[in-house]
């Protein structure tokens, strides 16, 4: 009789089957969820799944044992053990699997090498990292953020799962946010912004009508107003080269720390571009499930908000 063939698995089967997952159905910590899990694990195991960032929750990494979990929360191992170590004063890995990386990348780091500069990236140190279980592994730029600007970025690593996140991103990426502090009260609680960009470069020149530019829109949010400056969050329809600065300079509210798009103020209360990309979700590219990634706003944001004494 002759033996049949078992089906091979997809991509997105196969993406799935790395992980072991587990369904919360009522309050509990998440060492005790693991250990209810896993019995047999003795608590330094445990411990050691944490510290090795294999365990997360709804798809962010989490290595603090008494996480408060809530029910519909879903829980995931890697089976990848073997993982390397990572740290950087510049950038934290916030997820990783077979197919892509998510960063939280700080300000000061350039994400790609660009021809003028040849410095470290976020690229470079997240492929030394990469190839120390193997040298032939890579990373595969998939977008940017400027170098002032941090926040959540993603990169692939294959040249594959890069082709389907640029060919597909305006499908795949479902919510992408930004927050930031502009100079002056901002009237408006909420608007859009369109315009045209054309890249010079150096700058980014801003149209108001369509004169060979690409088609760019932003719509944001002001959350809050004080000490003659406003809080907003900005969500980005395109992602055009230096959007945001230019569209918050055409508004007349250029954003703090800005010197390329006039938000240069003297002194500069926090020494730094205050932009931040805080929201990434979007389709995993190969097992197609949600992910949904989240950063607290930063702390030197919300000081510029106090009552000043």
């Amino acid at each position: 009789m002759e033996k049949k063939k078992r089906p091979r698995r997809t991509a997105a089967e196969k993406a799935r089957a790395q992980y072991t997952g587990y369904l919360v159905n009522e309050p509990m910590e998440l060492m005790q969820f693991l250990a209810a899990k896993m019995p047999d694990a003795s608590r330094t195991k445990l411990k050691s799944l944490l510290s090795k960032r294999v365990v997360y929750v709804d798809n962010v990494i989490t290595t603090q044992f008494n996480f408060a979990l809530k029910p519909g929360m879903r829980v995931q191992i890697s089976k990848d053990k073997g993982r390397k170590e990572f740290n950087h004063r510049l950038m934290k890995i916030v997820f990783e699997d077979a197919y892509i990386i998510v960063i939280e990348k700080k300000e000061g780091l350039l994400s790609v090498a660009t021809e003028r500069q040849k410095e470290r990236t976020a690229q470079s140190i997240l492929t030394e990292y990469v190839q120390r279980s193997g040298r032939q592994n890579r990373i595969f730029v998939v977008h940017r953020l400027d170098r002032d600007t941090s926040g959540l970025m993603m990169f692939a690593k294959d040249e594959k799962t890069q082709r389907i996140l640029r060919d597909n991103w305006h499908d795949i990426v479902t919510d992408r946010r930004y927050v930031a502090v502009a100079t002056g009260e901002i009237e408006k609680n909420y608007d859009t912004v369109v315009s045209w960009l054309t890249d010079k470069t150096i700058y980014v020149s801003n149209s108001q009508y369509d004169d060979g530019g690409s088609k760019s829109v932003t719509h944001y949010r002001t959350i809050k107003r004080a000490n003659g400056l406003s809080l907003i969050e900005l969500d980005l329809e395109t992602g055009r080269k230096n959007q945001i600065r230019v569209h918050m300079q055409s508004l007349g509210h250029p954003l703090i720390g800005d010197g390329r798009y006039g938000g240069d103020i003297a002194p500069n209360p926090i020494n730094r571009l205050a932009l931040h990309a805080f929201k990434l979700c979007f389709y995993h590219p190969v097992s197609r499930q949600i992910m949904e990634f989240e950063t607290p706003y930063p702390s030197a944001f919300k000081k510029l908000f106090l009552k000043k004494q």
